[in-house]
């Protein structure tokens, strides 16, 4: 008896976990051990496919909408940098690791990816030797062409460009010489547009890019083939222009909200509607005048300069005997001739005396003067001309007229009734704000500015169409993240509660019946060895009963779970 105590003693204590799992798997049939091993596999494999879809939501777009040329590019470039990618559900987009984006497309742009289905100007860094002169061009005009294409593809609405130029051969005879023109085919974004100022800012760019080339020469088409640069003509032809209708909103806008400022402490906030009309004088005028004006009055005579000639010519009266000899010189006189001297009053240009003539300053007696005498008076004076010039530039942007219109809503009052009744301002009240508001917008009576103002019971307005929750885009996606991963925890937890832990419970209980058969073995050893040391020695009651107590303490230590299933069915047996 005390060699099956010694026995069993030792392999109790020399029982290892992988031997106690083998024992608990032991106490399961086959179809539960299908049934756990199905369970567990499912559990690990749900575990697995939500960690894989939570790293795939860690991805991020590189680069969407792209050609198949820098796509194939693209993914070279990704495999030789070890960087997983993959493409998403319309295959249009390239997915990366989200912290791993940015550092990518640094790379890929540090190698000209991509190209926007484009070459530009490195083609030409592949030259080969011996190239003609007419392929060289022809290179040239395509890298031209795939880079004002990559550049016009910057523009945020543009998804694709092409451009297309054509560069005439020159010429040294003017005749023959030709204009260059080009053309450019958009590929706009669906829901979006170009405006005629961004249209003017492409021809520009175009012609800004090829020598000798007008903005008026490039065309301009989008992918439904609408010529775009015939709406900028269009608006030239009709004397609008973009930034002139955009000043002449500023002008309204800023108008309207000083109106707004003054009039809403008075009337309350969305208690007044109000509309400017400004008109705008863009003309632009330049005016130069030059006046001469006569110097009438002798106080504003000024001369120049004054010039007066005078001149008198005497011709002697025939003397002596008509013939040879009166045609003959007259002899040298003999004597010097003497005249009698003239009065100082002749000479100095007095009243004349009688029997004299003075003529140009000269005075002789009229005796000795031959006749007839001519005389001639030459005067002239220079006067300092009178000019005024005068040059006036009109200010362009001018308001020539203001028409303004505002709308005051009617104060709500509570009546006798209880209920709250409309009633229109009192025409004093509209005075002041009539007043206010030509202070505020400028008005002119010159100018010719008008302004209406009246009272009136606003319509309550129908509240906006606000997108239920079910349709939101942001949240639809939300839910679907929640309904995929609350179904794969569902699961997960149905598995483990429902299924792997009966299982378990069930391993590590035991079969029924070996709580009985372990206590019936415990009383047998019990007698054996009272049996045996009763030939040795008799012991008492005590020591029996410390005996007892310490092998039930190695029997709770080695198998704790045995001693409390034995208790267990101890106190079910009392209490029945």
């Amino acid at each position: 008896m005390a060699t099956a105590e010694t026995e069993s003693t030792p392999t109790a204590g020399t029982d290892s976990p992988l031997d106690r799992a083998r024992e608990a798997l032991a106490r399961l049939n086959n179809q539960q051990k299908v049934v756990l091993m199905v369970s567990v596999a499912a559990v690990i494999a749900l575990l697995v496919t939500a960690a894989m879809l939570f790293r795939q939501s860690e991805f991020r777009i590189l680069f969407s909408n792209i050609g198949e040329r820098d796509g194939g590019a693209i993914i070279a470039a990704l495999e030789q940098m070890n960087v997983p990618f993959k493409f998403s559900d319309s295959g249009s987009a390239i997915l990366v690791p989200a912290s791993r984006v940015h550092d990518v497309r640094l790379r890929l742009a540090a190698q000209g990816l991509p190209r926007g289905g484009a070459v530009g100007f490195e083609l030409m860094e592949s030259q080969k030797f011996g190239i003609s002169q007419f392929a060289e061009q022809v290179n040239y005009q395509r890298g031209l062409e795939g880079e004002l294409s990559r550049t016009i593809q910057s523009i945020a609405a543009v998804q694709a460009a092409r451009v297309h130029l054509a560069i005439p051969k020159p010429s040294v005879f003017m005749r023959e010489e030709l204009r260059p023109s080009a053309s450019v085919m958009l590929n706009v974004y669906p829901g979006r547009s170009l405006d005629a100022a961004q249209i003017a800012g492409i021809q520009n760019l175009v012609a800004a890019s090829v020598p000798q080339l007008a903005a008026s020469s490039v065309t301009v088409l989008d992918q439904s083939g609408t010529l775009l640069s015939q709406m900028k003509s269009r608006l030239l032809e009709a004397g609008l222009d973009p930034t002139q209708v955009k000043y002449v909103q500023e002008v309204e806008a800023s108008i309207i909200k000083r109106v707004e400022d003054i009039v809403t402490p008075i009337v309350g906030v969305g208690n007044a509607r109000v509309q400017i009309a400004a008109d705008i004088d863009f003309s632009e005028a330049e005016q130069t005048a030059e006046t001469h004006r006569p110097n009438a009055a002798p106080p504003d005579v000024s001369i120049r300069s004054q010039q007066i000639s005078e001149s008198a010519t005497t011709n002697p009266n025939a003397q002596g005997i008509p013939g040879a000899l009166s045609n003959q010189p007259p002899a040298p006189a003999s004597a010097p001739v003497t005249q009698p001297p003239a009065p100082a009053a002749a000479t100095s240009g007095a009243r004349p005396v009688p029997g004299q003539i003075n003529a140009a300053g000269v005075q002789a007696p009229i005796a000795s003067v031959g006749q007839p005498i001519s005389t001639s008076k030459n005067s002239t004076i220079n006067y300092e001309v009178d000019k005024t010039i005068r040059h006036v530039k009109q200010s362009v942007g001018t308001i020539k007229r203001l028409s303004g219109a505002v709308v005051v809503n009617q104060r709500k009052e509570i009546g006798k009734d209880g209920k709250a009744v409309s009633k229109p301002l009192p025409d004093a009240e509209l005075k002041q704000i009539s007043d206010l508001v030509k202070e505020a917008m400028g008005f002119s009576k010159e100018r010719g500015d008008t302004l209406s103002v009246a009272t009136a019971s606003f319509t309550a307005s129908e509240k906006e169409e606000v997108l239920p929750a079910w349709r939101d885009p942001e949240i639809l996606a939300l839910l679907k993240d929640l309904v995929k991963y609350g179904a794969i925890a569902g699961i997960i937890a149905y598995l483990l509660l429902a299924v792997v832990r009966p299982l378990l419970k069930t391993m590590l209980q035991g079969p029924p019946g070996s709580t009985a058969s372990v206590g019936s073995n415990i009383d047998v050893l019990a007698d054996e060895e009272e049996a045996g040391a009763a030939h040795e020695h008799v012991p008492t009651a005590a020591e029996l009963l410390e005996k007892r107590l310490a092998e039930a303490r190695e029997l709770a230590q080695q198998d704790p779970q045995l001693v409390a299933s034995i208790i267990k069915e101890w106190i079910g047996a009392n209490a029945s």
